[in-house]
């Protein structure tokens, strides 16, 4: 009997990872070590014959050594000149945005504030600037992006071969991406009540009174599981993007595609998200804890809504 075949993909990593250009220092590294052993031989070559030696020394070696830790550190994946950077403009940068137009303002005199407090409203400015019809997200110099909505496999009841194969077409996905991508995985909350909603609209429509009450019980039967438990679920959304040049947005939905056939060859049911139902999943992952539905018929960002005319009831 043959030996189970190993479930594993060759998938090469780091593949973004900077060059290295001088015995393992990137060229980041060696120009933050540079600099600061130039201010150090600046300095020693002012007030080098002023001091003594090891009194130079007690300053010089904590600079170097602290250029040498920015260089080499990292913080939560983040170098950590870069996460000193975003924490210098955190600090400078104001804590109060609006989402309105225009510069930056003071704090009207009617809005609660922390006394003392002469930080300025800054503009709320969010990643995505547009979605449109097909789905296409604007995220202006930084790209477009599609998004692409997948469910999962259970690759624990699968035989070893079939295990061996799921992990290898996926491997082969990763291996054919030609652009960033990523992976979300979240858990949020069922709004049963707009499930529930949609089954009494559906159960209007139904030829025989006996479905239309086997309909309503159902929609009574979700009502109350919404009222007594928090139902979650599991969404897998894979977010394609491209850059903003060169046909950015034929090559995001491109990609979205290839995607989308490559996951569906595993097993999952994928589906490229269209404008509305990719403007409910930002608005969803914007507050994950109001319960958005995404299942609802929902407006792109722009589009004008109208209603029908109220009529008029003759006496």
């Amino acid at each position: 009997m043959d030996a189970d075949p190993p479930v594993s993909a060759r998938v090469p990593a780091d593949v973004e990872a900077p060059d290295k250009i001088f015995y393992g220092f990137t060229a980041r590294q060696v120009a933050v070590v540079a600099a600061a052993v130039a201010v150090v031989y600046l300095g020693w070559q002012l007030v080098g014959a002023r001091i003594p030696l090891p009194v130079f020394a007690v300053v010089a070696v904590p600079v170097v050594a602290v250029a040498a830790a920015v260089a080499v550190g990292h913080r939560d994946g983040v170098t950590l000149d870069a996460w000193l950077w975003a924490a210098i403009r955190y600090r400078r940068g104001p804590h109060r945005l609006v989402p309105a137009p225009g510069q930056q303002a003071s704090v009207p005199a009617w809005a609660p504030h922390v006394h003392g407090d002469p930080s300025p409203v800054g503009v709320l400015r969010l990643p995505a600037h547009a979605i449109d019809d097909s789905g296409v997200i604007d995220l202006g110099a930084d790209g477009t992006v599609v998004l692409v909505a997948a469910t999962t496999v259970n690759i624990g009841l699968r035989t070893s071969s079939e295990q061996a194969g799921l992990v290898g077409g996926y491997g082969r996905w990763l291996n054919s991406l030609t652009g960033p991508v990523q992976v979300v995985v979240s858990a949020r909350r069922v709004d049963l009540a707009s499930h529930a909603q949609r089954v009494v609209d559906a159960a209007r429509t139904l030829p025989h009174p006996a479905l239309a009450d086997a309909a309503v019980d159902y929609a009574d039967f979700l009502l109350d599981i919404a009222a007594d438990r928090d139902p979650l679920s599991r969404t897998v959304t894979i977010a394609c993007a491209a850059p903003a040049v060169g046909g950015g947005r034929a090559e995001a939905l491109r990609r979205a595609e290839h995607t989308a056939a490559a996951l569906s060859g595993l097993g999952c049911r994928t589906r490229v998200l269209d404008g509305p139902t990719a403007a409910a999943v930002v608005a969803a992952a914007a507050d994950p804890y109001a319960g958005v539905d995404a299942g609802w018929p929902r407006a792109t960002p722009g589009t004008p809504i109208t209603a029908r005319p109220p009529v008029e009831e003759t006496p």
